[in-house]
């Protein structure tokens, strides 16, 4: 970024006081050193930026900024310099007076006296911390999202593959695949809306459960939780599967049906908590039950893909106008643990 200094019309200086005054004034250190690499000048900024002042800087080597293991670099540099060779700017690593190291780009230029002879150098420093740590966070980012991405497509692939192994008619085939991946992106758009940091459980359950609607017959009950988003994906596959099931055979095809879904969380024997919910539902026994598959898509999520993915257990019961759904598994398996918040599980998808 180019340094403007202001100077009023009438008052002209000398080249050496301009250049002078631009230099105090830089954001950018700017620090002078002969061809022994011994320190000659030192902006205000660049007491800022290293933390040592003028007057314990110059008279110094700068390899007192310099990390040990980066030292070959001053080297190379001064040898480059005597050599007359223009130097590209660099990235690298300096270290403050306080042992704190900061990523700088350096900018270093050949100092020539009168004769055109070169005496040494000046560099300018850049702080490039935050940007370096900008660029960290960014490739972080991207790796996660390729991670997830290749997730929910393994995820998609499993549904339409299971899906198309129990579905012998075309047009049934389509609506089921469209209804499930409806369904895990409702998933999806909480885990977005939260930086994919997790959802509440209470959350999950409304929106997977508002399509189907009667929402005054279903009862919603259990202690405020914070979800994963592992468990988000996989518990919404299940909640959506259950509510798919009850539109169609259960408490949600009748005019009294009703749904109760309650959780709770547990103290184990180790002292450890475990994650209880139970999905519970009455209807008007039907004939159509009689058509419900054992050996659907939705019972492969309901007893194996969502308990193995929370490394917990589930059970399933069906008789005439009732459904009892019930899971357990390991709270620190479920839940956003607080040491762990920032650094969720980003478990595979296994079919």
């Amino acid at each position: 970024m180019a340094e403007i200094l202001e100077i009023h019309p009438r008052l002209v200086l000398p080249a050496e006081a301009r250049l002078a005054a631009i230099v105090d004034s830089s954001s950018d250190a700017i620090v002078g050193k002969d061809l022994n690499s011994i320190i000659t000048d030192w902006n205000p900024a660049a007491e800022k930026m290293f933390g040592y002042t003028a007057e314990e800087a110059i008279g110094r080597s700068v390899l007192m900024l310099i990390p040990d293991s980066l030292r070959s670099e001053e080297i190379d540099i001064i040898d480059r310099i005597k050599r007359g060779e223009r130097l590209a700017s660099f990235d690298t690593i300096r270290q403050r007076k306080d042992g704190s190291l900061i990523f700088v780009s350096l900018t270093i230029s050949p100092i020539k006296d009168a004769a055109g002879k070169i005496v040494g150098a000046s560099k300018i420093a850049r702080d490039i911390t935050e940007k370096r740590e900008s660029e960290r966070r960014i490739r972080t980012l991207l790796r996660e999202v390729n991670h997830r991405v290749k997730n929910q497509f393994a995820v998609i692939l499993s549904i339409i593959r299971e899906t198309a192994n129990r579905t012998s008619d075309k047009d049934d085939f389509i609506e089921h695949v469209r209804e499930r991946i409806t369904g895990l992106s409702r998933s999806h758009d909480l885990l977005v809306s939260s930086d994919w940091s997790g959802a509440s459980l209470f959350e999950l359950l409304q929106e997977h459960l508002k399509p189907f609607g009667h929402e005054e017959r279903i009862t919603l009950s259990g202690p405020l939780v914070m979800l994963a988003p592992n468990t988000v994906q996989y518990l919404g596959m299940a909640i959506h599967e259950l509510g798919t099931n009850s539109a169609k055979y259960g408490a949600l095809a009748d005019a009294v049906g009703r749904i109760s879904i309650t959780w709770r969380l547990l103290k184990r024997p180790d002292a450890n908590e475990e994650f209880q919910l139970v999905w519970e539902e009455t209807s008007v026994p039907r004939q159509t039950e009689a058509d419900m598959s054992r050996r659907g898509f939705g019972n492969v999520v309901l007893q194996r893909i969502a308990p193995q993915s929370m490394n917990g257990t589930s059970t399933i019961t069906r008789e005439p106008g009732h459904v009892r759904w019930e899971l357990q598994a390991p709270a620190t398996a479920v839940l956003v643990q607080p040491a762990t918040a920032a650094a969720e599980d980003t478990g595979d998808f296994v079919l």
